[in-house]
C-alpha cells in the first residue's frame, strides 16, 4: 500500500509516494509557474508508467493549492501547510520544537511542544527573505542560485544591507555594489539581514527553542542556514528532504486518514495527466495586494482558484 502527498505553491509543486512505513519511494519538485494543474500532471506522467491506480490507498493534500489539488486529485484528506510540516518533522524526530520554513512566496515559524503545535506564525506579505526574492537577486548578479550560499560562506567583511522589505534590501544591494564591494560581502550581508527580517517580523515574540528544523526551499541555502545559527547562537538542523516536507507530512496524514476510515480512496487515478483544463486570470480587489488570481475549469466546472496570498478564494472550493 502506497501513500501520495501533494503539496501546491505559487512557486513549487511537490509530490511524494511513500510506502507504509513511510519510506520515500518518490519525490517530485516541480515549478508551478502560475498552473498548478498543469504541474500536478506533468509529475502525474512522470509517476503513471510506475504505478497503478490502485497501487495509491490514500492521498492528502496541501499548501496554497491543496483545494484545487483535492478537487482534480480525488484527495482523502485536505490539511493546511502548518500542520502537514509539523507532522513531517515529527515523524523524523520527536524532539523538534522550532520548525523554521521559507518558501517560494511565504515564510512560517511553528513551535512544537510534546509533540502537538503550540503556536505559529506566518508571513504571506513581504517577499524578502523568500525563495522567489532570492531567485531574483541571483539572477540579477549573474550568480546560480545553486551557488548563492557558497559564496556568503567565502565572505571575510560581510556588508550591513536594510532587510526590512525586499524593495529596500535590492536597493540596498545595488548601492554596495556600486561602492564595490565584493558579491560574496554582499550576498553574506544579505542573508544576515533577511534572518534578521524573519526573526523581528515572523519570529516576533517567539521563544525559538532546540531542536530547530529549516524546511522549504531557502533550507538549500547555506548562507540562510548559517546565518540562522550564528544569529539564534544556536544549531539548525536541514532535514534530508527539506523542499519536499509538506508533501510528505501529507502523505502521513492521508496514511492515518485511511486507517481511521477505512473507506477506499477518492483517487481518480493518474490519468489526470492526459486531462484538459483550462485557466483565466483576474486581478482581486478584494485588499491593496491586489493577488492574481487563477481560475480553473474543467470540462463542465470551476475547479478551483488559485494564487491568493489569503484564504479568499481558496474557501470557494468545497472540501
Amino acid at each position: 500500500m502506497y501513500y501520495m502527498g501533494v503539496d501546491v505553491g505559487s512557486v513549487s509543486t511537490d509530490i511524494v509516494i511513500v510506502d507504509e512505513n513511510m519510506n520515500l519511494l518518490e519525490s517530485l519538485y516541480l515549478r508551478t509557474k502560475g498552473r498548478p494543474i498543469s504541474a500536478i500532471q506533468e509529475g502525474f506522467k512522470l509517476l503513471k508508467n510506475k504505478y497503478r491506480d490502485t497501487d495509491i490507498s490514500a492521498v492528502g493534500t496541501t499548501g496554497s493549492g491543496r483545494q484545487i489539488a483535492a478537487s482534480i486529485i480525488g484527495a482523502d484528506i485536505i490539511k493546511n501547510e502548518i500542520t502537514s510540516h509539523a507532522i513531517a518533522a515529527l515523524n523524523l524526530d520527536k524532539d523538534v520544537k522550532t520548525i523554521i520554513e521559507i518558501g517560494g512566496q511565504d515564510s512560517k515559524i511553528i513551535l512544537l511542544q510534546n509533540g502537538i503545535v503550540l503556536d505559529f506564525a506566518m508571513n504571506t506579505v513581504c517577499a524578502a527573505g523568500t525563495g522567489s526574492f532570492l531567485d531574483r537577486q541571483a539572477e540579477r548578479l549573474d550568480i546560480p542560485i545553486e551557488q548563492f550560499g557558497e559564496y556568503a560562506l567565502k565572505s571575510t567583511s560581510p556588508v550591513r544591507i536594510a532587510g526590512r522589505c525586499a524593495v529596500f534590501a535590492e536597493s540596498d544591494m545595488i548601492h554596495k555594489q556600486q561602492l564595490g564591494y565584493s558579491n560574496s560581502d554582499i550576498i553574506k550581508g544579505l542573508c544576515n539581514a533577511l534572518v534578521r527580517n524573519y526573526l523581528t517580523n515572523v519570529a516576533k515574540g517567539k521563544d525559538i527553542k532546540s531542536k530547530i528544523f529549516f524546511q522549504g526551499g531557502v533550507a538549500a541555502n547555506i548562507g540562510m542556514k548559517t546565518a540562522f545559527e550564528e544569529i539564534l547562537n544556536k544549531e539548525v538542523v536541514i532535514p534530508q528532504n527539506f523542499k519536499v516536507m509538506g508533501a510528505i507530512g501529507a502523505s502521513i496524514l492521508a496514511k492515518e486518514a485511511l486507517e481511521k476510515s477505512n473507506k477506499i480512496t477518492n483517487f481518480n487515478g493518474f490519468n489526470l495527466a492526459n486531462a484538459s483544463f483550462t485557466s483565466k486570470s483576474f486581478e482581486c480587489k478584494g485588499c491593496p495586494n491586489r493577488c492574481e488570481v487563477v481560475k480553473i475549469s474543467g470540462t463542465k466546472k470551476t475547479m478551483g482558484f488559485f494564487g491568493g496570498r489569503c484564504e479568499k478564494w481558496n474557501k470557494t472550493i468545497s472540501a
